[in-house]
């Protein structure tokens, strides 16, 4: 027997490692595109999957956005089941584009059919995201200049979905298909440089690489673990100062939607922006629609306060201070 090759052995040891909580017997779905690094992690979750005694199965999302996709999808559900992922299925969906751009409505219909046929299953999806799709995810957050969250990137785990390989290179997944002999689908949309995401993985990051030197991804991997820690904790503390502020208010008729200035006031800027955002999504307002600028608004409202008139935020949510409450209402 041959020597196993590093990069076989470090996309296993990723799966053995990224999965070491499931039982003997939990079911796991592959999501593959066809390129490389979802096939290398289809290949090792199903040799894996035999030692753990999971039961491993294959998806792939036929967006229809390109000609040919169908035809596309079967050759990617005769990969995955010709590596033992059985059964393995093609989940057709419909992208609607909306304000967030094609790239943004694509992968909110490829989550929401992958999420659909979890549940089906009650399996954990694995998805085959690597320490290069994580370096330019963190890129593209610095770019929107969105805080400390944005710089996290793209989380090990998130209900039921995981992604073992963020600690590997692409180089390795590559390197999984040449060793094993696996023919990977080059998406065309990733050579595109109409989409951000492409611009930043072959304009930006090669000429950081180019002129900070070797190992720019891997530290901006780093960036997004331990921002994610501090994130985390952010999160968690703010979460806390906006129970007490809502206790302090206590509205038994509408508790949910009046919080305590005088609780609010002296907390760190970073906790009372966190407060805000979570009171209007409270309230109503889309996550995805609420700006910096307008949590900076509502914070005027606690800092510097002068009487303002009622602030409109998306959703028809109204943020207004009467005395020493903050108030967040449907405009009506």
């Amino acid at each position: 027997m041959g020597k196993l090759d590093p990069a076989v052995a470090d996309v296993r040891r990723a799966v053995r490692v990224g999965l070491a909580d499931l039982a003997p017997g939990s079911q796991v779905v592959v999501a593959c595109s066809g390129g490389a690094d979802s096939l290398a992690l289809a290949a090792a979750a199903v040799f894996e999957g035999r030692k753990a005694g999971w039961t491993v199965s294959g998806a792939t999302v036929d967006h229809h956005l390109q000609k040919g996709s169908r035809e596309v999808a079967d050759h990617v559900v005769s990969q995955l089941l010709d590596l033992g992922c059985e059964p393995a299925v093609v989940l057709p969906v419909s992208v609607v584009a909306d304000g967030y751009g094609p790239e943004a409505a694509a992968r909110s219909a490829r989550y929401e059919a992958l999420e659909a046929h979890a549940d089906r299953l009650d399996a954990t999806v694995l998805m085959g995201h690597t320490l290069d799709d994580q370096a330019e995810t963190v890129l593209l957050g610095l770019a929107r200049g969105s805080g400390v969250r944005s710089l996290a990137g793209m989380a090990n785990s998130r209900n039921r979905f995981r992604r073992p390989l963020l600690s590997v290179p692409r180089a390795s997944t590559r390197r999984v298909c040449e060793v094993l002999e696996l023919e990977a689908w080059h998406d065309p949309h990733n050579a595109e440089r109409r989409y951000a995401r492409a611009r930043v993985r072959h304009n930006v990051l090669p000429v950081l690489e180019r002129e900070l030197g070797p190992g720019v991804a891997e530290a901006l991997a780093r960036t997004a673990t331990l921002a994610r820690r501090d994130a985390d904790a952010l999160d968690g503390l703010a979460f806390e100062l906006f129970q007490r502020a809502l206790g302090a208010a206590h509205d038994p008729v509408d508790p949910a939607h009046l919080l305590d200035v005088d609780t609010l006031s002296p907390a760190w800027p970073a906790l009372r922006w966190r407060v805000i955002r979570l009171a209007a999504i409270a309230a109503g307002a889309p996550a995805g629609d609420l700006s910096a600028a307008h949590i900076a608004a509502v914070d005027q409202l606690l800092t510097h306060w002068r009487g303002q008139a009622a602030l409109n935020l998306p959703g028809h949510v109204t943020a207004t201070r009467r005395g020493r409450v903050l108030t967040f209402g449907v405009a009506g």
